[in-house]
Parts: C-alpha cells; sequence; structure tokens
C-alpha cells in the first residue's frame, strides 16, 4: 500500500522531471530521461532494501494513468488523417507482420536460450505498451515483473539507438521512420520520434496502437502453436 512506502510517489516524479529537463538540454539519445531516472531510483530502492512490490504500490496512481496516456496518443494520428487514409492498406500490413515477427522472435529466442514457458510468454509482449502487455501477459500466464522490464528494455533501447540505426542503413522517409520505432519499441521509442520530428512521432503513435491491437488479439490463439512447435 502507499504508505508503506509514501516517498515512492515523490522520488519518482521528482526524478523523473529533473532527468526530462536535463534531456532538453543536452538533446543526446542516450541521456534518455526514462534510464537516466532508473538509474537513480533503483540504487535507491536497493540502499534502502525496498522490495519492488512496495515500490509499485506507492506509483500505482501512476500506473492507473498509463491507459489514458495511450488514450491522449489519438491527437497526432488525427492530425495525420488524410495520409493514413491513403495509405491505409499498407499501414495495416506493416502492423500486422511487425507484431507477429516480434511475437514470433521472442517467443523463439527464449525457448532457445533454455527459458521455461512462463519466461517465454512473459517475453512474447514486449513490442507492445505496458497496459496492453500486461494485459496480454494475464491471459498467457506470464509474469507481469518480467513483461514490465522487457517492454520497458526494448523501448528504451528503440530509443537509444533506433534513428542511429536507419540513419545508417539510409532509411530518410519519415513515415518509415516513425512506423518502425512505434512497431517496435512502443511509447518510448514514440516519444523520441516525436522530439525528432512531429510527423514520425504521429506515424510511430499509429505504429504502437495498431501494433498493440493486432498483439493483444492474435497472441491467446498463436501461443497454443507456438508452444507446439517449441515446447
Amino acid at each position: 500500500m502507499i504508505h508503506d512506502f509514501i516517498w515512492a510517489l515523490p522520488l519518482t516524479c521528482i526524478s523523473f522531471l529533473s532527468m526530462h529537463r536535463l534531456s532538453l538540454k543536452i538533446n543526446k539519445p542516450y541521456f534518455n530521461p526514462l534510464l537516466m531516472t532508473m538509474l537513480i531510483i533503483i540504487p535507491v530502492l536497493l540502499m534502502t532494501h525496498t522490495s519492488y512490490e512496495r515500490y509499485f504500490a506507492g506509483n500505482r496512481l501512476i500506473n492507473d494513468l498509463l491507459p489514458y496516456g495511450v488514450v491522449a496518443l489519438a491527437y497526432p494520428l488525427y492530425k495525420q488523417l488524410p495520409q493514413i487514409m491513403r495509405r491505409w492498406k499498407t499501414i495495416l500490413t506493416i502492423c500486422f507482420l511487425s507484431s507477429f515477427l516480434a511475437m514470433m522472435t521472442g517467443f523463439a529466442i527464449a525457448k532457445w536460450t533454455g527459458a521455461s514457458y512462463e519466461i517465454a510468454a512473459s517475453i512474447l509482449p514486449k513490442s507492445v505498451t505496458t497496459p496492453i502487455a500486461l494485459a496480454i501477459a494475464e491471459q498467457i500466464h506470464g509474469i507481469n515483473a518480467i513483461v514490465a522490464m522487457c517492454v520497458i528494455y526494448v523501448g528504451i533501447l528503440g530509443a537509444l539507438i533506433g534513428h542511429a540505426l536507419m540513419n545508417r542503413l539510409r532509411i530518410r522517409h519519415k513515415i518509415a521512420r516513425g512506423m518502425a520505432i512505434g512497431s517496435v519499441s512502443h511509447v518510448i521509442g514514440t516519444a523520441r520520434c516525436a522530439e525528432v520530428d512531429w510527423e514520425e512521432g504521429a506515424f510511430s503513435s499509429l505504429a504502437l496502437v495498431l501494433c498493440g491491437v493486432f498483439t493483444a488479439f492474435t497472441a491467446p490463439i498463436l501461443v497454443p502453436i507456438l508452444v507446439r512447435l517449441f515446447f
């Protein structure tokens, strides 16, 4: 409960807002405010011997706001509605394939490295935003803490190296860049896209929403097939 760790919420808010302010000044992808906040909070939890469960309970207010944050992404989609309508077949195809491949690769790699079913099921929804990933994990019997960790890791990785990788591959089209990062790095990658270019951010938010929907619908159907193939 919140009174078990009363300073969890102030610690999270102050750390993140401070790092976000610094990131705007430094403006480097490796100075991601979420990553920097984690580097502050984790040592504090270790030094105070605070469990993840207590810290999570203290930040329940923030976690309860996550679904509303996803809904707020509808605004940039509205701004890009004409382009979306012109390319809807391509967009749906890309997002469906992206979500399918993200689930397949995560589950397969987990199995090949010797992971149990619970670990593999926790890795499977790694490329969708946290509220959707946790809901999927409940259906396929994943472990919530591992799901959250994988989602954050993939998001930060995309935010840190996504644009550098596409620059190296000479991918310049804003829609392609936005959809690529949104498909695999969800909200964290989308936030980075929005900082770089508003059009990238709009299509990244479109990709993360559609991939989340596709993953939510197909994961319960795909998992039994993957179990037969890999277990």
